[in-house]
């Protein structure tokens, strides 16, 4: 055979192979489960101990010792009061301390 064409097919075959020498071929890598699946495991988990919405919250601030605010703008707070667990789902910012200043003081 031609040495380009032997050459050409080398580097298709490394392609395909996801492993090294002497494994199997395969037609594609296995694409690992997303996030989605992950939220929903912990969905039935927080159904599981019969957690409840908790209406009327409009932000919720967690300060951390070096002085960053993680802030949540109308999460989604869910409570199990036996259970002592909270869960707070929604858009999170970091945000530093002196920005929250003038309205985290009444909190």
């Amino acid at each position: 055979m031609n040495s380009d064409k032997v050459k050409k097919l080398q580097q298709n075959a490394e392609s395909v192979r996801t492993g090294g020498k002497g494994t199997a071929r395969r037609k594609k890598k296995v694409v690992h489960k997303t996030a989605a699946t992950d939220d929903k495991k912990l969905q039935s988990n927080l159904k599981k101990l019969s957690v409840t919405n908790i209406p009327g919250i409009e932000e919720v601030n967690m300060i951390k010792e070096d002085g960053t605010v993680i802030h949540f703008n109308n999460p989604k707070v869910q409570a199990s009061v036996p259970a002592n667990t909270f869960s707070i789902t929604g858009n999170s910012e970091s945000k530093q301390i002196t920005e929250m200043l003038p309205g985290i003081l009444n909190q």
